[in-house]
């Protein structure tokens, strides 16, 4: 695929055009959540019909839509920017999430198609695509809330992991990851532990938890972030007394 994202695409099995899906997808939680008022910006009301793109290198773009017709790939909404100013922020953002949403799967499925999947890649991919949060359960929250559900059903074992993940205070409570196990003699406690934070959802672009990244976690929603979706480096880290997630930096702001 070429650099705007609007080009051929050479690869035909089900996990390539995942692997598309899954940067575009990347792109366009950041326009709509780190990048936000960048992006708000971007769409302004006054300018013509414009559209959000997500990038094949983990981008976005609002722009107008292609001239060619029929177009190379499926169009997003048109005009996102004209409800920019005639609605609640937070209901606006949600709206775009959702044609986006619609657009990621329009695309994927037009490689499908393009490609001859048969029904089995068909199958595959829809599942692949089905285990990522939304971009509209992302952009809402509902990751967040999922998450906090989890946490509190879970055993007093798994809670204990909770601690482990926060403890030391100051540094552990923006920044702290599980350390990867050593050795076998950690026992059936360490597996439970990852287990536990496997499900736990980064709030901004909805992927689990990994161990071998650096995390943030919000002293506000309490919500976990990886350091690179929130621009955050461990070193940076430690010197943040309290940290609020861009999400809750936007609202106060909103308020005041």
């Amino acid at each position: 695929m070429d650099g705007d994202g609007r080009g051929a695409y050479g690869s035909h099995t089900a996990e390539d055009v995942f692997r598309d899906f899954r940067a575009r997808r990347a792109g366009m939680i950041k326009a709509l959540t780190t990048d936000v008022e960048k992006f708000y910006q971007q769409c302004d009301p006054e300018k013509e019909n414009l559209c959000l793109y997500g990038l094949p290198n983990e981008t976005w773009e609002v722009t107008l839509p292609a001239e060619e017709v029929p177009p190379e790939l499926p169009e997003p909404a048109l005009g996102i920017n004209f409800a920019r100013d005639g609605m609640e922020g937070k209901d606006w953002l949600a709206l775009v999430a959702v044609h986006s949403d619609a657009w990621l799967l329009a695309v994927a499925f037009y490689f499908g198609a393009r490609f001859g999947f048969d029904k089995e890649s068909r199958r595959r991919l829809f599942n692949m695509i089905n285990n990522l949060p939304t971009i509209y359960e992302v952009v809402t929250g509902i990751t967040k809330k999922q998450s906090k559900e989890k946490t509190s059903n879970s055993s007093s074992k798994s809670k204990s992991s909770s601690k482990i993940l926060r403890q030391g205070d100051q540094l552990t409570k923006v920044a702290k990851i599980l350390p990867p196990k050593e050795d076998e003699e950690s026992g059936t406690d360490g597996e439970e532990d990852e287990e536990e934070h496997e499900n736990t959802l980064c709030g901004a672009c909805g992927d689990n938890y990994a161990h071998d990244e650096f995390w943030i976690c919000c002293d506000v929603c309490e919500s976990w972030f990886h350091g690179k979706c929130v621009k955050i480096t461990p070193a940076r880290a430690e010197h943040i007394k309290q940290y609020k997630c861009p999400s809750c930096s936007t609202n106060k702001r909103t308020r005041t």
